[in-house]
């Protein structure tokens, strides 16, 4: 093994052992392994000018802004509209308010393109509403950052945008279609487990909504709901690139919270920004960092060494493709998927491209498989932010959680080796 690689990885994990942010873990092992591998007098320069590299880019534009959409949704009663619309869609079942809950995040999580932001918003209505109606609080915290995920599939979704700058200029248009049917995918499977244990443990019956009030609520929530129509319907039609669907995005949202539902008061737009500005700094500080260690990473050969290393291992795609995701799962429990989408994507996309798998399809394997690690510990982000909400222990969540680890790790397979659940849509609209 290269010195290079021995220094990069061992100073990365020690790092991270010691419980220092992910950002700074990846910008300081990567100038330590230039220190040991290139030269001294170039290292921290080189590190920043790839930083700002990184952060060049005009897709990327696009993330703060639909930042601050879901922050505005977030605080403009989107959640609570949403979680009345999903009761009149399957709040009647056994265990409805399980399904209400699963629907409800796919909704919000497709708004605001956030699994945190879901999480608090529906977690923070629905968790104390099933615990009063007799639900265990383990699974109704697991039901919900479990759902939150989908809305990293169905956009719109920033992580989708950070694959595009890493895999090269995948369309980021393509991408958001093809995230459709595995997310709903990975809904579905998660209403199966929810229903299955209601049945087993006679959660209650839901009630059944009238004609006249469930048309209210359906109307109440078709304004939140349009925003998803205009974003995606926008960028399908050739209106307007992400980058600008992102900003009309912030318009429509800014306008539903202040001037429509009114939850949002002006006085409260420069507490909004300011988390907006805290939020883009942490996640655009992730990709420069991690934009410096890929490029060292590409500079040792690392990407081709480990190329040739699982090529030379097997020649039978389906044990690659199995040994990737094995790899990704791995990874998304100690790393967060911004840093492991731009660090792993020049590595592991070589190797499936050889395999005939398109970047198009990979990007959904990857963010799919990722998903899962923000529900893992020890670094799993969803996984904290569900703990406090449910107020719960990871160990117990952990364990609550596992049947919903089995069905997302079995839709991962199901997108893995079927590419046309990502690949029917975006050639359906010509992408």
């Amino acid at each position: 093994m290269d010195l290079s690689v021995i220094v990069l990885v061992v100073s990365f994990v020690g790092l991270l052992a010691l419980s220092v942010p992910i950002a700074y873990s990846i910008g300081i092992s990567t100038i330590l392994t230039m220190l040991f591998t290139i030269s001294s007098a170039p290292a921290v320069t080189t590190v920043a000018q790839r930083m700002a590299t990184g952060i060049d880019s005009f897709a990327l534009l696009a993330i703060p802004f639909f930042i601050l959409s879901g922050v505005l949704m977030g605080k403009g009663g989107i959640a609570r509209r949403l979680i009345d619309f999903a009761k009149v869609l399957v709040g009647m079942f056994p265990g409805g308010l399980a399904y209400v809950n699963v629907v409800a995040c796919m909704f919000f999580g497709a708004i605001s393109g956030s699994a945190v932001a879901a999480t608090s918003a529906i977690g923070g209505f629905m968790i104390p509403i099933m615990n009063k109606e007799g639900f265990d609080k383990d699974f109704n915290t697991a039901i919900t950052v479990s759902a939150s995920t989908t809305g990293l599939l169905i956009p719109p979704s920033n992580i989708l945008i950070v694959y595009s700058l890493a895999s090269g200029g995948v369309s980021i248009a393509a991408l958001f279609i093809a995230g459709y049917l595995p997310g709903l995918l990975v809904g579905l499977g998660l209403i199966f487990v929810a229903a299955i244990l209601s049945i087993i443990r006679k959660y209650p019956v839901g009630e059944r909504q009238g004609l006249v009030d469930g048309l209210k609520k359906l109307l109440d929530a078709i304004p939140s709901l349009l925003l998803i129509v205009i974003v995606i319907g926008g960028i399908i039609a050739g209106f307007f690139t992400a980058t600008e669907a992102s900003a009309i995005a912030v318009l429509y949202s800014l306008l539903l919270s202040v001037a429509v539902y009114r939850e949002v008061k002006i006085k409260d737009l420069p507490a909004i920004l300011i988390q907006t500005v805290e939020t883009t700094a942490i996640v655009m500080l992730l990709i420069g960092t991690s934009s410096a260690m890929s490029w060292i990473l590409s500079y040792e050969n690392i990407p081709q060494d480990i190329s040739a290393a699982l090529i030379a291992l097997t020649d039978s795609k389906i044990v690659i493709l199995l040994l990737i995701n094995l790899i990704l799962l791995v990874v998304g429990t100690f790393m967060d998927m911004t840093p492991a989408v731009l660090i792993f994507t020049p590595i592991l996309l070589p190797i499936v491209v050889q395999l005939g798998i398109t970047p198009l399809h990979f990007g959904i394997i990857m963010v799919l498989n990722l998903s899962i690690g923000l529900l893992t510990p020890p670094v799993g982000s969803v996984l904290f932010v569900g703990c406090g909400i449910g107020k719960t222990s990871i160990t117990a969540l952990s364990k609550a959680l596992l049947p919903f680890y089995v069905v997302m790790f079995g839709i991962l397979l199901i997108v893995t080796f079927f590419p046309w659940l990502s690949l029917a849509l975006p050639r359906f609209f010509g992408f």
